[in-house]
């Protein structure tokens, strides 16, 4: 008897297990043997040896679908037998899955030569490719002989239609990535009380009873539970809030009572509650209108912990606000374990991307692991809708080509279909992450090129905020934290929001923009609630860059006025200090800031682990002028005579905005002549127009502003 473990990504539908070679010697099989797993039923495969780091386990290793056909989970004991196949002349076999246009088209001839060398017995799943990178499983309907036989090249295959009344099969954990830590917890609290009450009993312990899972929307919290009720086999039924409310009196107490009478009479069962937020709310919030909503969160706190026995019913919750859930069911007794369930990191991404994209024609290009890189703050949903939009973007390219007319896309041309790394980059542009969507600024479509005379501070950016992202276990290893807040200040036109901007581009961060101004309300504690919620929705997407825009109208210099706005404006500041400094962890938040006021916002914004880096932008000098005449200039036609040495002299004093007014007034008196000409001849811009500019600006050296 060995013990069931999950088997290799690789060895999926290939009908392989694998066990440790030592117990290959002491059982008497050899590698590449046809041997037969029992479980709930019995399932022919073929054995290969583990490699060496699951050595010494006494464990066999096998993939989802072939755990399914011996009717397995994980952790169970298996035993395995020596068994007799002979080679199939027949085999019929049915679809499990609808292929749409594909199932009229589908001929048996091309998959034969994906089935050699599979052991089968009638009832077994099959995965074989249809061709384009598209598969789809497969159901044994019967075998000529009967019994475990093996399927070849020499087969007489058969196809079934699928019919309207087969079932399509429910969410696995194999459909679930980058949450493996989440579902071994949830698989301890739920499924070791249904298949093992008598461990608890022996052990004098109550099972645990309830599991809430909680987390930002689309990260898998229902999908989860769906999960757990396929894998289980237990008796499964779900709540949502509005079919619980009735309008007599006494009715949603009743509809709540029978879900859980009808779950103990087929118990062992599961109750999900979806959005349970909705349906028991802190109480003491609750107005005097709201008696209904009252007793359905007291019903629901009998039946999960009341006088009378509950038996073996487990609850799974789920909710993305638990802090507003009635804190008497935050207990133990009824919802023993909460488990969070986040915003997936890398490895977390790319695990959910190969699951939605197995199914996909995926080109050669495609590197899922660099969409990963890239796709920061995406949940799982998200992700899925980046899949579907690549997959539009692809099916855009060859529409010009296809006949409307004609319902049926012939199967060779299906075949030709594929996905390409150019289509993800598009769905990139059109997919944000559901996390920052409300706040979602459009990445600005600047690069560190359009920056002129600032070489030094974009590399002092490019450390602070890129590096850290791109070169994260280097700095883990160096034990070094990036700065938590960076300060850019300079006077106007110095390019402080262009430096932002090509950041926000380059880091590939999430970027939230924020207008000082706009947090402010007239409103007790308004203002104070819109900060929260905009360094939650940056924790939420982490990594994202943070930016506020003339920061000195929000954190001003506490004190200087008396009265009221003076006590508003301490509150908003202690608010800001808090979020940056406090006792929550920034991990993976930047923020950044500008002003050309850095004399009135509050010092204490510049003590450690709040505004750590400060970065003034100065007037440029000439090879910096020169520079930033260069970057607004190299698309415009300009003719010969144009000098740009002489131009960075003459503009002495002037801020890189005042440089790119300069160029744009040049190139439209340029303009001007050219269609009042008749446009004719060659449009150019030339010196003199820079001169007519120059001379009637009336340069003089600007008045410098107080720092």
């Amino acid at each position: 008897m060995l013990q069931v473990k999950d088997g290799s990504k690789k060895d999926i539908g290939r009908g392989i297990v694998r066990m440790d070679p030592a117990d290959m010697g002491r059982l008497g099989l050899s590698d590449g043997e046809i041997v037969e797993i029992k479980g709930t039923r019995r399932t022919p495969v073929r054995l290969l040896a583990t490699d060496h780091d699951n050595c010494g386990q006494e464990a066999l290793f096998m993939d989802n679908l072939t755990r399914g056909n011996a009717g397995l989970s994980l952790d169970d004991r298996v035993s395995v037998h020596k068994v007799q196949v002979d080679f199939a002349m027949e085999v019929t076999i049915k679809p499990m899955t609808t292929m749409h246009l594909l199932e009229k088209d589908l001929d048996p001839k091309p998959l034969k030569e994906k089935i050699g060398g599979l052991p089968v017995i009638k009832g077994d799943r099959i995965r074989l490719s249809l061709g384009g990178g598209r598969d789809c499983d497969f159901q044994i309907v019967s075998t000529k002989p009967g019994g475990s036989v093996m399927l070849g090249p020499a087969t007489e295959l058969t196809v079934e239609k699928r019919t309207a009344g087969d079932r399509n099969e429910g969410v696995k954990y194999k459909d679930i990535g980058g949450l493996s830590g989440q579902l071994s917890r949830i698989r301890e609290m739920i499924e070791l009380p249904l298949r093992f009450p008598q461990a608890f009993l022996r052990l004098g312990v109550e099972p645990p009873k309830g599991v809430l899972l909680y987390g930002p929307p689309g990260t898998g919290k229902t999908v989860i539970a769906k999960a757990v009720a396929n894998e289980t086999e237990a008796w499964f039924t779900h709540i949502s809030g509005p079919e619980i409310i009735g309008k007599y009196y006494g009715e949603s107490e009743q509809r709540l009572r029978q879900v859980f009478e009808e779950a103990q009479a087929h118990a062992p069962s599961i109750i999900f509650i979806d959005e349970i937020d909705a349906i028991a709310p802190k109480r003491e919030e609750m107005g005097g209108e709201k008696q209904v909503e009252r007793r359905v969160v007291a019903q629901l706190l009998a039946l999960m912990d009341g006088l009378q026995a509950r038996g073996q019913i487990v609850v799974i919750a789920a909710t993305n606000l638990p802090n507003s859930i009635d804190p008497a069911l935050r207990r133990p007794g009824r919802f023993d374990r909460e488990v969070p369930v986040p915003i997936p990191d890398r490895k977390g991404r790319e695990e959910i991307l190969q699951i939605h994209t197995r199914g996909m024609p995926l080109a050669r290009d495609v590197d899922l692991s660099r969409i990963a890189e890239v796709t920061h703050g995406f949940v799982g949903a998200d992700l899925e809708v980046l899949a579907k939009e690549a997959a539009m973007a692809a099916l855009r390219g060859i529409m010009p080509s296809m006949d409307f007319e004609d319902p049926q896309v012939p199967y060779d041309r299906l075949r030709t279909m594929e996905i390409d790394m150019k289509n993800f980059s598009s769905a990139l542009r059109e997919v944000e992450p559901s996390a920052i969507r409300e706040v979602f600024v459009e990445r600005p479509n600047v690069t560190w090129d359009d920056v002129g005379g600032l070489d030094d501070v974009a590399m002092e950016l490019r450390e602070a905020v890129q590096w850290p992202l791109e070169h994260g276990d280097v700095f883990r290893r160096f034990r070094i934290s990036p700065p938590k807040g960076i300060m850019i200040h300079g006077p106007s036109g110095t390019g402080k929001t262009l430096m932002v901007k090509a950041l926000a581009r380059e880091s590939g961060a999430n970027y939230i923009s924020v207008k000082g101004p706009s947090l402010m309300s007239r409103y007790v504690g308004e203002s104070e609630r819109a900060i929260r919620e905009v360094f939650r929705k940056a924790k939420q997407a982490a990594p994202s860059l943070l930016c506020f825009d003339e920061i000195e109208s929000l954190v001003p210099v506490r004190g200087k006025d008396g009265g009221a706005s003076s006590q508003f404006t301490d509150r908003v500041i202690s608010q800001f200090l808090s979020e940056m400094g406090g006792m929550e962890d920034m991990d993976g938040v930047m923020v950044l800031a500008t002003t050309n006021r850095i004399d009135l916002i509050d010092p204490a914004m510049f003590s450690a682990g709040r505004f750590d880096m400060v970065i003034e932008l100065p007037l440029p000098d000439h090879d910096g002028r020169r520079a930033i005449f260069q970057v607004n200039l190299r698309e415009k036609p300009l003719a010969q005579d144009v000098d740009l040495g002489e131009l960075a002299k003459a503009t002495e004093g002037a801020t890189g905005g005042e440089i790119s007014m300069i160029c744009r007034m040049a190139a439209t008196d340029a303009v001007r002549e050219y269609i009042r000409a008749g446009e004719t001849g060659q449009p150019t811009v030339e010196m003199r127009h820079f001169r007519k500019v120059l001379a009637s600006r009336g340069r003089k050296k600007p008045v410098k502003e107080p720092q």
